[in-house]
């Protein structure tokens, strides 16, 4: 097993939702995304490309690249934003 720490990648609008939280909600989420550096493997979402990872009740959805060592952040909002944008409503 491969213990290089991942890098994070943000894509454009991942905090569309983030940056609306409160301080205590944002510190939360952020010691989450420091904690998915390290080389864990994050839940599958059916039969899609995207994983996702929680903290409390708001997730975060990525694409793992586990070659290049990137997880590259798509989406960051609590449940029900998440329902919405993994529905494409959003």
């Amino acid at each position: 097993m491969d213990l290089t720490p991942y890098r994070l990648d943000f894509k454009p609008g991942w905090d569309r939702h983030f940056k609306d939280f409160d301080k205590s909600v944002q510190q939360l989420i952020l010691k989450k995304l420091e904690h998915m550096k390290q080389p864990l493997q994050a839940r599958g979402l059916h039969s899609s490309r995207y994983r996702v990872e929680e903290a409390g009740g708001y997730r975060i959805a990525l694409i793992q690249d586990d070659e290049n060592r990137i997880k590259h952040i798509h989406f960051v909002g609590n449940h029900p934003q998440y329902e919405k944008w993994y529905s494409g409503k959003e």
